[in-house]
């Protein structure tokens, strides 16, 4: 796993990484065995936590909390999105909820595809989830930083419906990452962050609100995950009308 070069590649899928079926093509149906076994997986992961941990406490600190998951899943899910891109797998949690999301939507060419260059630090525990779960074939795993990885995916045409990003919270990381996924996601998409409560990547967040026509969309309950529509057409702000984008 992790060659980006085959991404684009499968049975359907156009360069540009999204599936190039007719309108009037059915649509295929949910694998509902698929669908079964990644709950299975997620409520295990839930209640027992993952087989090892870098240290106590970890999975708790790092994982997004399974009620959030579940908001990030129905989201994906309202958004029929069939290519999703996540920046971040840690324990899996995440991981598992976007996929679920990606397997309801029932699409041959479904593509969730990860970035995270220290999932070693994390013993794979979140890929090794994902492979007990099935989605080997549905999930890509890109082992290097997303600041590396997302710019090669832009240059060989690479299209998604929606991001998930739950990676580096230094600002800049953030911040390219952003600028990057913008591009990466068609428009009209979605961008989902977790962690929009910590100032740097608030602040990142608020850049592409004030300056590129970002819309805060609504989340469908008490959640601390954020989602931004991104504007159909795109805007390209001039820097004559730039607006400072400071928090305080």
């Amino acid at each position: 796993m992790g060659d980006a070069s085959r991404l684009g590649q499968r049975s359907g899928m156009t360069p540009e990484g999204r599936s190039d079926l007719g309108h009037d093509q059915v649509e295929v149906p949910a694998d509902q065995h698929l669908l079964a076994r990644i709950r299975e997986v997620r409520e295990e992961l839930d209640e027992a936590g993952p087989d090892r941990v870098r240290r106590p406490g970890d999975f708790t600190y790092v994982a997004l909390p399974r009620a959030d998951a579940d908001v990030l899943r129905d989201i994906l899910v309202a958004e029929k999105a069939q290519v999703v891109i996540e920046v971040g797998l840690a324990y899996g949690v995440s991981a598992l909820a976007v996929a679920e999301a990606v397997a309801v939507a029932g699409d041959a060419d479904a593509n969730h595809l990860i970035i995270d260059a220290f999932q070693d630090h994390f013993h794979d525990s979140g890929w090794n989830a994902l492979v007990r779960a099935g989605l080997g074939s549905v999930c890509t795993l890109l082992r290097e930083r997303s600041q590396i990885a997302l710019p090669r995916l832009l240059t060989e045409g690479f299209s998604a419906d929606a991001a998930f990003v739950d990676g580096s919270h230094i600002f800049h990381n953030v911040f390219v990452d952003l600028a990057l996924l913008r591009k990466l996601v068609r428009p009209g998409g979605l961008i989902i962050l977790d962690d929009c409560d910590l100032p740097a990547v608030a602040t990142a967040v608020r850049y592409f609100e004030l300056n590129t026509g970002w819309q805060p969309e609504p989340v469908p309950s008490e959640t601390r995950i954020r989602a931004y529509r991104l504007p159909d057409p795109p805007v390209e702000p001039s820097f004559e009308d730039f607006k400072p984008f400071g928090l305080g």
